[in-house]
């Protein structure tokens, strides 16, 4: 019997050494070709000099395809890298793209010359139909494979939708093939060992901003207890994990479907961190949070966006500003620390909306000053004219600049890599911000983070943050947000850490 063809799966650089955890896109494509292929992964957040083994390792031969999972701005540079060197080695292997970016971005992705197929959505299933297609040699175009683009001639041609599928919670993730497993336990607020980890699929929402509504469409799916239970056994058991991060892109959803995962996580008391809904949170039973504290959640991210309700609404976020504070005192009372995060400087009314956001936080941190706030730009991403979210094509339809122009996304995973669009992908820059509004939005943040060091920093000794605490506090205090150098100069002095990197 032959040995299975060989399919390189890459996950390229998107942090640091330190900040790296399980490769959890790259394993589940992984367990979905296991029997079939064999996958070999690399992760370039591991090895530092990962263009250069991917390279080697296609010019070595026997590699049928590679893989690339590919989320926007950092990963879209170090993703373009290692597609040019392999496509200059070996331009006769197919390099297929997957993952948030040719999701949202399926033209531009396909319209670059190192790309030959972007796989839309959840990816195993198409990326295994779509190897098949390949390996049996034959030369009809990719046709029937749903969820996947690709070119024919000068014409970006894009398949039927793939529909929602639940498959990948009956696999088990192949941990073992990693490289040292171990090295993905990193030292957080969390535990000594903490590992990312996800149990749920997908999100039921279609909030506008949002490329997880793009990537699933309003459809979500739960792990099983039993599977829940076995996952966090073999994580602590056999590699000593104290400490778990959630990815899931919603934790709490409805409460019956979520008690019997609280039970189990409740039975290890892993110290753990998620996402959450205010909405989800303020209407939990006291049953289910006395669960949560059993569980030892330490944080739960919620995505509070704005104060005002009729910007809730227009980015069908689907929750109210009253339920923020709600969902604050249920986790003040539990013994939870809620973490919000904002989206400033909407294109409506940018300027207004930032003071009034600002105003809201400093409201926040009086009534429960614990409270970790992250700050972000409001960028909305693409949406495809096939997508069914309607509201976000009108919404992305109405965007303009500074000088009142519309907005014209880049055409190309070139363009899209270029630093002024990454910094958009990561909402930290947006074409209508004004320069004045720019820096006030950066100096807030600054004297912000500086009267209120995050708790996930445990890298900045506590004299540091002390100091830095002391010295901003006549500038929170007084509003005097202006140039804050000297913040900024501790801050560096510190080395004290963004916690938006930290919630990665």
């Amino acid at each position: 019997m032959s040995e299975p063809r060989q399919v390189l799966l890459i996950n390229p650089t998107i942090t640091s050494k330190r900040h790296a955890r399980f490769p959890l896109a790259v394993l589940s494509l992984s367990a979905a070709l296991t029997g079939r292929y064999r996958p070999i992964i690399l992760d370039g957040n591991i090895d530092r000099n990962f263009v250069a083994t991917a390279v080697n390792r296609v010019g070595s031969g026997g590699i049928a395809a590679v893989g690339v999972t590919v989320m926007g701005g950092p990963q879209l540079v170090s993703a373009i890298a290692v597609s040019r060197a392999i496509r200059a080695q070996a331009p006769e292997v197919p390099i297929v793209w997957g993952g948030a970016f040719p999701t949202v971005c399926p033209e531009a992705t396909v319209n670059s010359p190192y790309v030959d197929y972007a796989v839309r959505s959840q990816g195993e299933e198409t990326f295994l139909e779509l190897l098949d297609a390949i390996t049996a040699g034959g030369s009809d175009a990719p046709t029937g494979v749903r969820g996947l683009s690709w070119r024919s001639g000068d014409c970006a041609v894009h398949n039927p939708e793939r529909q929602f599928s639940a498959v990948a919670l009956d696999r088990t993730l192949p941990y073992q093939t990693l490289e040292n497993p171990q090295q993905y336990l990193t030292h957080t607020y969390l535990g000594s060992r903490t590992a990312g980890y996800q149990a749920a699929l997908g999100c039921r929402f279609r909030c506008t901003f949002c490329g997880v509504a793009t990537m699933y469409r309003g459809r979500m799916a739960l792990p099983t207890a039993a599977r829940l239970e076995q996952d966090l056994g073999f994580l602590q058991r056999q590699l000593g994990v104290n400490g778990i991060q959630f990815y899931d892109h919603n934790f709490f959803d409805r409460e019956v479907d979520m008690a019997p995962l609280l039970e189990v996580l409740a039975k290890f008391q892993l110290p753990w961190w998620c996402f959450a809904r205010s909405d989800a949170l303020a209407n939990l039973s006291e049953a289910s949070w006395k669960l949560v504290r059993k569980s030892r959640l330490r944080m739960t991210y919620i995505g509070a966006e704005s104060p005002s309700d009729w910007l809730l609404h227009d980015i069908r976020k689907g929750t109210r500003a009253d339920q923020t504070f709600a969902a604050i005192e249920q986790c003040r009372r539990y013994g939870v620390v809620p973490e919000l995060s904002f989206m400033l400087a909407p294109p409506q009314d940018p300027e207004g909306e930032t003071e009034r956001t600002f105003e809201f936080i400093r409201l926040i941190k009086r009534f429960h000053p614990p409270t970790e706030v992250m700050i972000y730009i409001y960028t909305p991403l693409p949406t495809r004219r096939d997508n069914t979210n309607a509201a976000a094509a009108r919404m992305a339809d109405t965007l303009r600049d500074g000088s009142g122009a519309p907005v014209a996304f880049p055409r190309t995973a070139d363009e899209w890599a270029q630093p002024s669009w990454v910094r958009y992908w990561c909402h930290k820059d947006a074409p209508w911000l004004s320069e004045r509004l720019r820096r006030r939005i950066v100096d807030f943040t600054t004297v912000l983070g500086c009267r209120f060091p995050t708790i996930m920093d445990v890298r900045a000794p506590r004299w540091g943050k002390a100091a830095l605490r002391g010295l901003a506090a006549w500038r929170y205090r007084y509003g005097r947000y202006g140039n804050p150098w000297e913040l900024r100069a501790s801050s560096r002095l510190i080395r004290q850490w963004d916690p938006r990197v930290l919630s990665l």
